[in-house]
Order: structure tokens, then sequence, then C-alpha cells
């Protein structure tokens, strides 16, 4: 959003006070629950990257209250509330990022993470969607 804002598309400045859709988050952890998966609330922290983070900075990201470190999500929640959407955010965490324990990054091991899980996250997608399809009938 950063430049010239056009209005029609949303305001100049989005109010991010409550981004998430309280009723979509709850929808797709009962969708979760109803499917076996395992889902959390929690913070996502967005980092500009494309770097991994230091042990100092995943300490800093978890005392200002992240619970989940990426490079995607927010930008696309920030553009979603400017269009007036309702939003609701899915991550798949594919490394645990422990600073204490923080080894060399593994991108297979992630890249295969994420891909033994999409799935899961396509199930809990469709669901979301079919019961909101099912609300505008």
């Amino acid at each position: 959003l950063i430049g010239v804002n056009d209005d029609r598309l949303g305001p100049r400045f989005p109010d991010m006070c409550e981004p998430y859709d309280r009723q979509l988050v709850e929808v797709a952890l009962e969708i979760a629950r109803k499917e076996n998966i395992v889902a959390h609330k929690g913070v996502f922290v967005a980092v500009a990257g494309p770097n991994l983070e230091t042990r100092a900075e995943y300490r800093m990201l978890r005392l200002a209250g992240a619970d989940v470190v990426g490079m995607s999500t927010v930008p696309e929640v920030i553009v979603a509330v400017h269009a007036g959407l309702r939003v609701v955010g899915f991550s798949i965490v594919t490394d645990m990022c422990l600073p204490d324990a923080l080894e060399p990054a593994n991108v297979e091991k992630i890249i295969g993470i994420a891909n033994d899980t999409e799935p899961k996250l396509t199930k809990l997608v469709i669901g979301v969607l079919d019961h909101e399809k099912q609300n505008l009938a």
C-alpha cells in the first residue's frame, strides 16, 4: 500500500486493530477439530527476508509476542483488510527455530514438511470455503 492510494480500492490507512475475522477463525478451528488437524491461534510476525533470523532476532520477536515468524501472510492480510475482505490466516510451521537449539536451515526438510502438510491445509481451506458458500445460499 505504499504510494498513491486509490480510494476506490480501500482507505489510505486501513484499520488493523482486528484484521482476522473472528467467525472465520472459529469456523477454521472447528473444521480442524473435526478433521483431526492440529491447529492453534497465535501471533504471526512478518519479517522482510529473504534471510532466516538469527538467535537474537528469534528471542526479540518472541519477547514481542510472536508465536510464528515468516516472510509472508502479513502483507497479504493488510491488502485484504484494505480491500474490505474478511480474512482468516493459515500457516504451516516447518521449522521450530528454537534460539537455544538453532541449527542451519535444511531447506529440503522445510519444503518436505510443507508438501506433506499440503493435503491437510487444502482440506481446511476447502472446508472454510464450503461453510461460507452454504451461508451465502
